[in-house]
């Protein structure tokens, strides 16, 4: 997948999340994972489908997950990953993943996105159809996330 398929979701995560978290993003080194990966235990999963088909899935701990939707949501305590928090999340992928689109628009690139799907689980493991394209990010005290793109232009 080319770099200017990857920086729009950049852009979009750094915006999205300083706005909500108040922090800076800090991304780290870009990688390349081959299908079938252990992911952390909450994932944000939308699916594309336009000028690049697959996947974007947002990966984080429970504890960063339970953070940001706390944030979300005023403040209010989460002490577990319920209806409201997962809601909380999926929204914060879907925030993302709608600038995304804005983004590829204005550069004349139609995609469209499904709804957030939220995965939990001790020991989830992802599997895709094609490479994975990873970028780790650090949102400061709320802790860290991973982007995954897994996907490819039509």
């Amino acid at each position: 997948m080319k770099a200017e398929y990857i920086n729009p979701f950049l852009e979009a995560t750094r915006t999205v999340v300083s706005s909500i978290c108040g922090v800076d993003i800090e991304f780290g080194n870009v990688y390349v994972r081959d299908s079938s990966y252990a992911a952390h235990n909450i994932l944000i999963l939308i699916g594309m489908t336009g000028k690049v088909r697959g996947q974007a899935i947002l990966s984080m701990k429970e504890d960063t997950a339970k953070a940001i939707a706390s944030h979300m949501m005023g403040g209010m305590p989460v002490e577990e990953m319920d209806d409201m928090a997962k809601s909380a999340i999926g929204e914060l992928g879907n925030m993302i993943m709608g600038n995304t689109c804005s983004t590829f628009y204005n550069r004349g690139m139609s995609i469209e996105i499904t709804p957030p799907t939220i995965l939990t689980g001790e020991r989830v493991e992802v599997s895709n159809k094609f490479k994975t394209i990873c970028i780790p990010a650090n949102i400061g005290d709320f802790g860290d996330i991973e982007i995954g793109i897994s996907a490819e232009e039509v």
